[in-house]
């Protein structure tokens, strides 16, 4: 599952890094067809200056062209015939604004002079709109209409004269020139505006992209971190069972199989033979349960007894064979209507009233014990009460102790809580009380002979 999320978010990152990269190639191929076309317009001035060359010499015995003007024609084309070629090495970007607007005046002033020699030029002029569009925003329009101007003389044969029809025309001319111009000239701003907004948006997805990636990153280390926490959890919880059930079975085990054999060694010495026997068969007893146990624990299973019976008829069975063991009465009560709940909760019982016996018989030299289990509404209760010699709960319990520990814990991980009331020389009852689910459904009334009733247990040693 962490896996997974990991290489969703990779994808996620590789996704938004190719929109990105899409949309950054995009801003360079524009740049890169502008930087094209600016060249190709460079490519083209020398044809359009052969052309319009052509065109006037074809045109010439047309027009009534002075000597002077012929010669300072042929001058102008070679002029214009070495800038244009000298433009071929005119980079189109790098180039500060001051040059670019030089460039500009002489190339549409050697134009204009160009058109004044013959109208044919006009074909030439033409390329004042290519230098104009290289002057940014404002310059543009300046150089949009001087090219316009210069293109309505070349529409109308000439710059006007004194003729007033010639100079209308001219006017009309110009005045049309210009106004298609400058509406190309804001179509022309609208789209670069759109693509200087473009270019904007490009540079604040790759900065996002950016940071997302960064932050995927980062994501990706807390969620390997927060995994291997998981792991540690686990092995700790794990770790913290497998404590539980060995506490519970072994080790309680083992230490009433040493009490057996002890109290066996004894009645030999004291040569009580139908003694020993019976302790040495109860160690016997307690070994194969708890063989049985420890082999139920590594397959994380519950106790035995509750696979045999119900929870009290477990109780009932765990407290004769406690009083077996130990000589000390043990009674188990149930009281209120029994009620079906969890395996969860059924181990939980069952464990804490195995440790709160094995308390009893190590530390309270005790006479008497009663367990009672009561069902009240939503909860289920276990006291264990012994008349035995008692202590201070808060003063004298031993922190290093697992038992009191692991009961606390088992309660308090089905959302219930484990009470000890206690004190010296008044015995002590230890109470564990576990919600049931809402959803629990009532189970037949138990036929234990030990139920009396549905009035609560009282909380007094037996």
């Amino acid at each position: 599952m962490g896996e997974a999320a990991v290489v969703t978010d990779q994808a996620l990152v590789t996704t938004v890094t190719a929109t990105a990269a899409s949309g950054q190639a995009g801003a360079d191929g524009a740049t890169a067809w502008q930087r094209r076309s600016d060249r190709i317009a460079r490519l083209l001035l020398l044809p359009m200056l052969v052309v319009a060359t052509l065109l006037s010499l074809i045109t010439a015995s047309s027009f009534d062209v002075s000597r002077g003007r012929v010669v300072a024609g042929l001058v102008l084309v070679l002029v214009a015939a070495v800038w244009s070629a000298g433009m071929l090495r005119y980079p189109t970007d790098g180039v500060p604004p001051r040059i670019r607007r030089l460039v500009f005046v002489i190339h549409v002033t050697l134009g204009g002079v160009l058109v004044w020699v013959s109208p044919w030029y006009g074909v030439f002029a033409f390329t004042g709109y290519f230098f104009a569009d290289e002057l940014g925003r404002r310059g543009r329009v300046y150089g949009f209409v001087a090219t316009a101007l210069i293109l309505a003389a070349s529409q109308t044969a000439g710059y006007p004269n004194g003729s007033p029809v010639h100079t209308v025309s001219f006017l009309i001319m110009a005045g049309f020139n210009v106004i298609a111009v400058l509406s190309m000239s804001t179509l022309i701003n609208k789209v670069i505006d759109q693509n200087v907004e473009r270019g904007q948006m490009i540079t604040e997805l790759a900065e996002t992209n950016r940071l997302l990636h960064v932050t995927m990153r980062e994501n990706a280390g807390l969620h390997s971190q927060l995994l291997a926490q998981a792991r540690e959890a686990g092995v700790t919880e794990e770790r913290g069972r497998l404590a539980g059930e060995i506490h519970d079975t072994l080790a309680q085990g083992l230490a009433g199989i040493i009490t057996q054999l002890e109290a066996a060694r004894q009645a030999e010495d004291a040569g009580e033979r139908a003694e020993r026997s019976r302790h040495l068969e109860l160690a016997d007893a307690l070994a194969r349960a708890n063989l049985v146990e420890a082999r139920r624990s590594v397959r994380a299973l519950r106790p035995e007894q509750l696979d045999r019976a119900g929870l009290a008829e477990a109780l009932t069975a765990l407290a004769g064979d406690w009083t077996r063991r130990t000589a000390i009465p043990a009674h188990v009560v149930t009281t209120g209507a029994p009620t079906r709940v969890s395996t969860e909760i059924e181990t939980a019982i069952y464990r804490i009233a195995q440790e709160a016996l094995a308390n009893v018989a190590n530390h309270a030299r005790a006479t008497r014990v009663q367990l009672t289990l009561s069902y009240v509404d939503d909860t289920v209760l276990l006291d264990v009460a012994d008349d035995g010699a008692g202590f201070r709960p808060a003063a004298d319990s031993p922190s290093g102790r697992y038992g009191l520990t692991g009961m606390r814990r088992r309660a308090q991980a089905l959302a219930g809580s484990l009470t000890i009331e206690s004190a010296p020389g008044d015995g002590t009852i230890v109470n564990a009380a576990i919600p049931l689910p809402s959803t629990s459904p009532p189970a037949s009334p138990s036929t234990t002979p030990n139920a009396v009733g549905d009035a609560r247990p009282e909380r007094a040693p037996a």
